[in-house]
């Protein structure tokens, strides 16, 4: 795929970076890629077989899963915060980072010693510790190793990569469970080794990020900026509006897993085959995200993440339909899952994006954390909302009121987004 280029923070050698769409990137962004496609391998081959062994395997009711999902987007915001701070205090990026890939490897070893639906969701929700303590000390070192107007396209790569083990997730704990019937331990153990191999892999070849440029006017020597408070952090240029519209927007995204779950039971599919749903929209996120990176570069990173959720509403209202004529499943399949990977791809690392050149670098993890956890809260409440609103009416309404909330959502933010914030966060 790409070829790491040498820098001052990178492997050795002087070859210079080539021109035009297929040039290098920084080895820091490649690595961590293979990092996060190792230890999405891992973590998918649990989420895919997820729904089905906690509601039909455990015995779930849509509520409890609706909590549970909401957990996994949004009860680790405090951690993130967390490991943003403690990243920009310490400048050891890469040390937060692996202490959060080491968590979620020992969890994936936990699931195998709990067997009734709370205690798998504390094992859980000590993997999104994990996964809250790692994420923004990740993209910081993504975000510190290239220049600003490269930042779309680096994260392009790195979530190219990270969607290739999604991919690769959960094939293989089909294939597990085609080998192993109801073989969810099997999954859980491959799931392990997997995750373990993901933080070797940190350890050996993953750059710390460099420090950042000295000020020009004197300084105490060996001296630390001090950590902005979050509420100083908002008022920079551009961040509020982005963290605004980020929770707004999360608010109604209504999580992935539910959306498989209702293709299932409009398409009547057997358990064995629920796992590869994923695959599709992985295998579209794979190769949209670069091209959809480069696009958010050249167009405007907020542009191209509202028209990301222009695409998951279309996959809500195709859903929504009526029950397909036989033979249409196909379509319906497509439908749904193509554009839901390219809202992925036109949000998960556009949103990094536009916020990393509106950070200082001394700071720019927290500022990471502080955006990341606006939106997971806001997906931790729509979970909550969607999974009540299902046990309550069922799924059909409970789709319908998502889908209604997420289009006078994208309509105010469309609106309050053409002022200076929206452009701001453009750049």
């Amino acid at each position: 795929m790409y070829l790491s280029t040498s820098r001052a923070s990178d492997i050795a050698g002087d070859t210079p970076a080539p021109k035009g769409p297929l040039r290098a990137v920084p080895g820091t962004v490649f690595a961590l890629g293979l990092v996060s496609l190792v230890t999405d391998v891992s973590a998918e081959m649990v989420t895919a077989v997820l729904p089905l062994y906690l509601m039909a395997g455990l015995g779930m009711s849509p509520l409890a899963f609706g909590a549970l999902d909401g957990l996994h987007q949004g009860a680790t915001a405090v951690l993130r915060l967390a490991g943003g701070r403690i990243a920009d205090r310490t400048r050891r990026h890469k040390l937060v980072a692996g202490t959060g890939y080491a968590l979620s490897a020992a969890c994936k070893a936990a699931l195998l010693a709990v067997a009734t639906p709370w205690p798998v969701a504390a094992v859980l929700a000590a993997d999104r510790t994990g996964k809250g303590l790692r994420t923004a000390p990740r993209d910081a070192l993504i975000s510190l190793s290239v220049p600003p107007g490269e930042q779309g396209r680096a994260f392009g790569v790195h979530r190219a990569l990270d969607t290739a083990g999604a991919l690769l997730g959960p094939l293989a704990a089909f294939g597990v469970l085609w080998v192993a019937v109801d073989g969810y331990e099997a999954v859980f153990t491959v799931s392990c080794c997997v995750a373990v191999l993901g933080v070797v892999l940190l350890a050996l070849f993953v750059r710390e990020a460099p420090a950042p440029a000295p000020a020009p006017a004197p300084a105490p020597a060996r001296a630390r900026p001090a950590p902005l408070p979050v509420r100083t952090l908002l008022r920079l240029p551009g961040l509020r509006g982005l963290c605004l519209t980020a929770a707004v927007l999360g608010l109604f995204t209504v999580g992935d897993a539910f959306l498989y779950l209702l293709l299932q039971r409009r398409l009547g599919l057997s358990a064995a085959y629920f796992p590869l749903l994923p695959v599709g929209t992985a295998a579209v996120f794979l190769l949209a995200a670069l091209p959809v990176g480069r696009l958010a570069d050249r167009l405007g990173r907020r542009r191209v993440f509202l028209g990301g959720h222009v695409l998951l509403l279309g996959a809500c209202l195709l859903l929504l339909a009526p029950v397909p004529a036989a033979g249409a499943g196909a379509l319906l399949v497509v439908g749904v899952l193509a554009p839901l990977g390219l809202f992925y791809a036109a949000t998960d690392g556009v949103l990094m994006a536009a916020a990393g050149p509106l950070l200082p670098a001394e700071l720019r993890t927290t500022g990471l954390a502080v955006l990341q956890t606006a939106q997971a809260l806001a997906r931790f409440a729509g979970s909550l909302l969607f999974g009540s609103a299902w046990t309550l009416w069922g799924p059909g309404p409970a789709l319908a009121l998502a889908a209604a909330g997420l289009s006078l959502s994208l309509a105010a933010v469309a609106v309050v987004g053409s002022g200076h914030a929206g452009n701001t966060a453009d750049s």
